[in-house]
């Protein structure tokens, strides 16, 4: 009997930070005894359904995040593949490097998350993965709170509720991989994965809750208060 699919999942690690005041790359900052990258992996690999872990890591850094991992991570094995020149190039480059697989059909279930958001929970990571299987797609989205939308007449509320969309998203890999094929074909860059599985795919992208400390660190401020909520744990 063959082995059931797996799910993979996958930490965006290739990005710059200049909004947070990182002298290269944020994702290396210390937080409470720990790169933000580390917190990120470990909360991924923490995911009871993950059965593999990948960092996407920026051109030119493998040997810093390799040496990293081993020290920070020395429990957990974690696979490294070379990011592209932007989010959407990031991950054509990882759903590349998993395309045997995909095929196959041993993987079943590819899981992103941003190295941006240390404080994701495994059991996020176990919804999102469930809902995927299921559902098709999975985004965990909070309330974005009160909008307002600014006219000739001046301020107006808008009625339509609007949400926050965060990360881990998760999605059948089979369809996703198809969408970013299609997406290289179109010279289409999405903003966020689930916008390339909406454009190219008929997969539904189902809404799941998000949590309040699951924010992304952008800006100094939210240096601090990530550093003071992960001493805690």
């Amino acid at each position: 009997m063959s082995a059931p699919p797996i799910a993979v999942g996958v930490v965006l690690a290739a990005g710059i930070g200049s909004r947070v005041g990182a002298d290269g790359n944020k994702a290396y900052l210390q937080l409470a005894g720990r790169s933000m990258v580390a917190w990120s992996v470990a909360a991924v690999a923490a995911g009871p359904q993950i059965a593999r872990t990948i960092l996407v890591f920026r051109r030119g850094e493998r040997d810093q995040v390799a040496a990293l991992m081993a020290d920070e991570l020395p429990g957990n094995t974690v696979e490294f593949v070379e990011g592209g020149d932007s989010r959407h190039g990031s991950e054509h480059n990882v759903l590349s490097y998993l395309a045997a697989d995909i095929e196959a059909g041993t993987v079943d279930v590819v899981l992103i998350h941003d190295a941006a958001r240390p404080l994701a929970g495994a059991e996020l990571m176990d919804t999102a993965v469930t809902t995927a299987r299921e559902r098709g797609g999975a985004i965990p989205v909070l309330p974005s709170g009160d909008v307002l939308r600014l006219t000739e007449d001046g301020l107006s509320a808008i009625d339509q509720a609007l949400v926050r969309v965060q990360t881990p998203q998760a999605f059948r890999a089979a369809p996703l991989w198809r969408a970013y094929r299609d997406a290289a074909a179109a010279g289409f860059e999405g903003t966020d994965t689930s916008s390339c599985v909406e454009r190219f795919t008929d997969v539904e992208v189902h809404a799941i809750a998000g949590s309040a400390q699951n924010f992304k660190v952008t800006f100094a401020h939210d240096v601090q208060v990530a550093e003071r909520l992960l001493s805690r744990r």
